[in-house]
């Protein structure tokens, strides 16, 4: 903060927020693309070895551009600390490990990111972690799920691809009647949308990737919270070094510039495709929280101060009506990724939930005419048009 009086808004935060400038008086945030320090003696080595003397010791677990993106990031959500990881992956898996053991589980909702789901399933469990899946919006499945040895209750809200939610404040409710930690994943709404910490989760996880950078330039993530739960995920990164590489943690610090900006162009162009996709003849259903007849449309707008970029799109003839769709784009980048300002699209079911089985793929609403759009900041006619070679054709 500048003063003790004034405390900085978000879109402040993001271009000024974490950066301590060095010797050298840079304007812009330095890249420390170094792997260790030098010490002016051995005594000073081992205090900052020990701990004693704060300073930094090797860029596994402590280095100057990581540590303002983690900062930062820890502001805008409203933190006490962030740890930045080498992917969003990695920002669970560090907070699995940092936080859980053997005979420990976890509730999550059945509309997770088809490889965080991969993860819980196939290695936690390896090592005796335990998950159960609810539906994310129904609070009762929550609480029926509980159990002695429950430690985590994880969530993305709002879901990938289907825009489903839930009332954070209630959930986090239930989570701290038994003592049980929330994790929200906020990949979707980034800060600039949707704080979870002060509606009441512990934790927000983030996939650096999608939106905080904004341009498609670099994986990463991010666990934020409060000290004591951070201290401990950060040893998992010290380590076992799943660490955020420094210039990676440069280009994140430059998408959070913008990253304001660029999340009302996205959510001002989503509603737009949104209202125009549900009037074609080819599209049998629209998933975005921002149109009025979504079921929780009235939460979404409570919980967040905007709906988001991220469009689940039902069209007809199953699989090859949106295979269809997708291959008669021209202008659209058919990918995997979201987040970007660029719009891109993808088939859920055989690319970002393609290793799910059937029964999952059934029980976390992944039908075979689904695409997933995120929609970029492109001219908002033009996404429509690159849309209509193919929907004109069904």
């Amino acid at each position: 903060m500048n003063d003790e009086t004034h405390q900085w808004r978000l879109e402040t935060m993001a271009v000024r927020g974490g950066h301590e400038r060095t010797q050298e008086q840079e304007h812009s945030e330095a890249i420390f693309t170094t792997s260790s320090f030098v010490y002016e003696s051995a005594a000073e080595a081992a205090r900052k070895f020990s701990g004693e003397e704060p300073g930094n010791v090797y860029s596994r677990f402590s280095n100057p551009t990581v540590q303002t993106f983690e900062r930062r990031l820890a502001a805008l959500e409203g933190g006490d600390r962030a740890v930045a990881t080498s992917s969003g992956m990695a920002a669970i898996l560090s907070l699995s490990l940092g936080l859980l053991e053997a005979g420990d589980e976890i509730v999550a909702s059945r509309s997770l990111f088809g490889t965080s789901i991969r993860q819980f399933n196939n290695f936690l469990a390896k090592f005796g972690i335990t998950t159960h899946y609810v539906p994310l919006s129904d609070l009762e499945a929550w609480r029926a799920a509980v159990s002695p040895r429950t430690k985590l209750f994880f969530a993305e809200t709002p879901s990938n691809p289907l825009q489903e939610l839930v009332d954070i404040p209630a959930l986090a409710d239930i989570a701290h009647e038994h003592d049980i930690k929330l994790v929200i994943d906020n990949c979707f709404c980034t800060p600039a949308l949707q704080k979870p910490l002060a509606l009441g989760a512990d934790l927000v996880v983030h996939s650096a990737t999608k939106f905080l950078d904004g341009q498609g330039r670099a994986v990463g993530g991010a666990v934020v919270g409060d000290h004591a739960t951070l201290e401990e995920i950060y040893r998992v990164n010290r380590t076992c070094g799943p660490c955020m590489s420094p210039f990676n943690a440069w280009i994140f610090l430059k998408g959070l510039e913008t990253l304001s900006l660029r999340m009302k162009a996205h959510c001002e162009n989503a509603m737009g495709l949104a209202t125009w996709l549900e009037a074609h003849p080819a599209v049998e259903r629209v998933h975005y929280s921002g149109l009025s007849h979504h079921p929780q449309h009235d939460l979404a707008a409570q919980q967040q101060s905007g709906f988001g970029a991220v469009l689940g799109v039902e069209v007809k003839n199953g699989q090859e009506g949106a295979w269809a769709v997708i291959d008669a784009t021209k202008m659209l980048s058919i990918t995997g990724n979201l987040g970007d300002t660029k719009t891109t699209i993808t088939h859920p079911a055989t690319t970002t939930h393609g290793r799910l089985s059937q029964d999952e793929l059934a029980s976390a609403g992944i039908t075979p005419g689904l695409i997933r759009i995120s929609v970029g900041i492109e001219a908002l006619e033009d996404i429509q048009a690159d849309l209509a070679c193919g929907l004109d054709r069904l």
